[in-house]
């Protein structure tokens, strides 16, 4: 009698077991249906606010539903990628992490950061990656980048740039003073779309920031550009040397960015979203956005082809802060 009682006990949880997941797979079909939040760890006007703007409209239009962008930046990007790990993992929390906040942050303020990104998000594709220039205002004195490391080097300490602390940017920047044997003082910014206007009006002196915010700068004469990180010269700035090419070989990184998605959050979803994503990129309008962006597309096939990548790139920028001994705790 209690053997038969302990098997209908079973067979009536494993009903509800098989219940509950078709349950959960039937909402993930219908997912979405009310607004997705589409966190953007940084001040609006960055490269990393233009991609994300961009694809919330052709995944509203994809999915049937808004995706309403909301900037929240501050500490180094850390405040919104926090926001997006504390946020239920229903597929209605988005957020779009650059290689800062992707790869850098987890290891630089690994001792002050109270959630854990590396397993509290859920990679879902990669977008793009975008290089830096090396700009200042279009007055300043130097016309190279050889003229602009002499300048520099007749006023140690004297000059400054401004990047967010951590940021790949800022890296860029203190391996360049090392590699030039210059000295500057770094003026924190919440991100390249809070930097610009200040480098404009002079106020900083030069900043490596992400091309797609400042080569309409630089094409329109308010800004003066001396390098790109990228591997090839870009076909918007054709004057503009690489790295390489001005004497810095293998100096220099691009910013990419991508979705992910707290980590508990149902792999339909997931992969709904990923589709999509890659379907929207796919658009012969919305490549056409990102092209007058300066925004190069590097898509990823898969959610894990996308958290390799991730996981790659945590590996070596490991490597590269322990190799400088930086601290930013």
């Amino acid at each position: 009698m209690s053997s038969g009682i302990h098997l209908r006990a079973a067979l009536l949880a494993a009903c509800t077991f098989t219940v509950g997941i078709a349950s959960a797979a039937e909402r993930a079909g219908e997912w979405p249906t009310k607004p997705v939040r589409l966190i953007v760890p940084f001040a609006p006007g960055g490269a990393t606010d233009i991609v994300a703007r961009i694809l919330a409209q052709g995944l509203a239009d994809a999915l049937g539903q808004q995706f309403v962008v909301d900037n929240r930046s501050g500490a180094s990007g850390n405040i919104g990628v926090e926001m997006a790990v504390r946020a239920p993992a229903d597929g209605y929390t988005v957020v779009i992490n650059n290689v800062s906040t992707g790869a850098i942050n987890p290891i630089a303020f690994a001792s002050t950061l109270k959630y854990d990104s590396t397993k509290e998000l859920t990679g879902v594709a990669l977008l793009a990656s975008i290089p830096n220039l090396l700009v200042s205002a279009s007055n300043f004195p130097p016309n190279n980048l050889k003229e602009l490391i002499d300048y520099a080097k007749a006023r140690p300490g004297q000059l400054n740039y401004s990047n967010p602390i951590g940021a790949y940017s800022h890296l860029d920047m203190l391996e360049f003073m090392s590699k030039a044997g210059i000295q500057m003082v770094n003026v924190p910014s919440k991100g390249a779309g809070s930097s610009f206007a200040p480098v404009i009006a002079g106020e900083i002196h030069f900043s490596f920031l992400n091309a797609a915010t400042v080569t309409p700068q630089v094409k329109a004469g308010r800004m003066k550009a001396f390098v790109t990180t990228a591997k090839k010269r870009l076909s918007e700035l054709p004057d503009v040397p690489t790295m390489a090419e001005a004497g810095f070989p293998g100096m220099g990184s691009v910013n990419w960015n991508g979705f992910f998605v707290p980590a508990k959050t149902p792999r339909a979803i997931v992969d709904k979203l990923a589709s999509a994503t890659l379907q929207v990129l796919q658009k012969p309008a919305v490549q056409e956005a990102f092209a007058k962006a300066g925004v190069p597309l590097t898509p990823s096939a898969s959610p894990e082809e996308f958290q390799e990548f991730v996981r790659a790139e945590q590996k070596r920028w490991a490597r590269i802060i322990k190799e400088n001994n930086v601290k930013f705790d």
